[in-house]
């Protein structure tokens, strides 16, 4: 996967799943749906004081590549390649308006959906907007969680759109993709902040 335009729609001000795309895409776009998020996304790319430190990630990135001596430039990379931090609103017909877009070389998306989908018609909705977003053969990439129900932040429990992989499959290919790679590693991890069972990644390309 490589090109012009990769457009980013994930939860959270998360940076580190961008620590490969940038590699492959000239310009990221990212898209969230929160105030909050853009402002903390925004502290990082600007390095101003009381950004969230992303080094942990950033150290384990350069150091699975055997560029360990690269820290900082890959941070700076990253910083580099994200051209746009804009708010969108995924009730609207044109999620941006009323910016329009290029369409995208790609689309990663890691946890939004399982976070805003109150079920899975939803989720089959939103997915069918963010193709809205992509070339003809353009790539998408979904991370999340399988047989998941709540996460917690503190003290406050939060709702996770419960699935499994079988259903993220069928709602790809029923909306035009075809799946180039799906990989689900099972969770080792007993903790009571949440309650999944797997992680997904899955790689599809949209039919032309």
């Amino acid at each position: 996967m490589k090109g012009d335009v990769l457009i980013d729609l994930s939860a959270g001000p998360m940076v580190h799943h961008l620590y490969s795309a940038c590699d492959f895409f000239r310009h990221i776009i990212v898209l969230k749906v929160t105030d909050r998020c853009i402002l903390e996304l925004k502290r990082w790319l600007d390095t101003r004081t009381g950004a969230f430190d992303w080094g942990h990630a950033t150290k384990l990135h350069v150091e699975k590549e055997n560029k360990s001596d690269q820290l900082q430039d890959k941070e700076e990379k990253v910083r580099s390649a994200v051209q746009h931090v804009m708010k969108c609103d995924l009730e609207k017909e044109n999620m941006m308006d009323p910016i329009v877009l290029p369409p995208a070389d790609c689309i990663i998306s890691a946890g939004l959906l399982d976070k805003i989908s109150k079920d899975q018609d939803d989720y089959r909705r939103y997915l069918r907007k963010f193709s809205g977003l992509l070339k003809p053969g353009g790539h998408l990439i979904l991370l999340g969680a399988l047989d998941m129900t709540y996460f917690t932040v503190g003290k406050d429990k939060f709702h996770f759109l419960t699935y499994d992989e079988d259903f993220v499959r069928k709602t790809l290919v029923g909306e035009g993709f075809v799946i180039d790679y799906c990989k689900v590693k099972k969770s080792t991890i007993v903790s009571d902040l949440f309650d999944y069972k797997a992680l997904l990644f899955i790689a599809a390309h949209k039919e032309k």
